[in-house]
């Protein structure tokens, strides 16, 4: 089991270190990010001493090749790293670091500074992370708690007006684009009838105090966001919980256990869903960590404060640090909740053995 989990995890940091070459070519690699933090104003000189901080030119104001940059960012992007003393009192790094003037550390990454606001891209992302988990914890939740009894059902009363309606619905709510379904529940629920469902069109998961300043945590206007982003995976949940359960109903175990007088509803419960669990933590896994990134454009549309709304406010000013972060910090959950699926199989089904 260690040896698997290692496995992965290398395997993980592989496709991490793809992503941050990706990220840094891509954002980075071409133009002068030196403009877009002084914006067309500023001296030769101040021009001078952003690219150094960027690592565009060296002390001597020689051009650094982008390979070079690229192993600097890299250097800062990373857990295990050398930092000179200097760039650790200077980038506020975090962590353990052993060493002289060159010191070898463990830290919190450095993702640098937003370009429009210069503070660290890292607190940025921390502070609007929780919402995004919560919009995404939330969603998941509904899609589950609807989802698999709905598939259950369905396969139990297959051929039924119950079975034909819930594969009707699943289709219409896979084919909804979320960005789509967004606009209309919020219109509908948060605009139309908010007289009567008490709900806003916009709105982030916390209040502040009009005297104190203090925040408060309001999750009503988690309710819509929350069903729109869930109504795609409770799609999917729905379908492949009908499928797996209609898979092993047919089996010669189950049977043989109605065979030995136990009731239905422990047939089914008990010994069929269970069974049939597999595909389904696949999808409930896998759509989790897609909603961290389908988050974005639901945030965006009813106003939620996470890292959807502030990736998408930082490419309209093109302040690329923090659209750079957003995406690492995506892609390592991603990654993060892949792995925890795979360790999950086997405790659901003990046939899946990890290698």
């Amino acid at each position: 089991m260690l040896r698997y989990i290692a496995k992965r995890i290398l395997y993980g940091l592989l496709v991490l270190i793809g992503v941050v070459m990706l990220v840094f070519f891509l954002f980075q690699g071409f133009g002068d990010p030196s403009r877009l933090v002084m914006g067309q104003t500023g001296d030769a000189a101040t021009q001078a001493n952003i690219r150094k901080e960027l690592y565009l030119i060296n002390e001597q104001g020689e051009p650094i090749p982008k390979f070079k940059q690229f192993l600097y960012y890299l250097n800062d992007v990373s857990p295990i790293c050398v930092h000179s003393k200097t760039d650790i009192e200077k980038k506020q790094l975090k962590g353990f670091f052993i060493g002289g003037e060159k010191k070898f550390g463990i830290k919190i990454p450095y993702l640098r500074k937003s370009y429009q606001t210069k503070r660290d891209v890292w607190s940025v992302l921390m502070q609007a992370l929780p919402g995004t988990l919560m919009l995404a914890f939330a969603a998941m939740f509904i899609a589950t708690l609807i989802g698999i009894p709905l598939g259950v059902v369905a396969a139990v009363k297959q051929n039924t007006w119950v079975d034909t309606s819930a594969i009707f619905s699943s289709i219409i709510g896979i084919s909804a684009p979320s960005f789509f379904m967004g606009i209309i529940i919020a219109y509908l629920f948060g605009f139309v009838l908010s007289d009567w469902t008490g709900l806003h069109i916009s709105g982030s998961w916390f209040d502040i105090d009009d005297v104190t300043g203090e925040r408060r945590m309001s999750l009503q206007n988690l309710i819509l966001p929350a069903i729109t982003l869930g109504i795609r995976p409770l799609a999917i949940i729905t379908q492949l919980t009908r499928s797996a359960m209609l898979d092993v109903l047919d089996q010669e175990y189950i049977r043989t256990a109605y065979a030995k007088g136990l009731s239905k509803r422990k047939v089914i419960w008990k010994h069929g869903l269970r069974n049939a669990l597999n595909p389904v933590i696949t999808a409930v896994t896998g759509w989790f960590a897609e909603l961290l990134a389908g988050a974005f454009f639901v945030e965006y549309i009813f106003g939620w404060q996470g890292m959807g709304k502030v990736t998408v406010d930082a490419l309209d000013k093109l302040d690329y640090p923090v659209v750079m972060g957003s995406v690492l910090v995506a892609a390592a959950f991603f990654i993060l909740v892949n792995i925890l699926a795979d360790i999950l199989y086997g405790v659901v089904d003990p046939r899946v053995k990890v290698q």
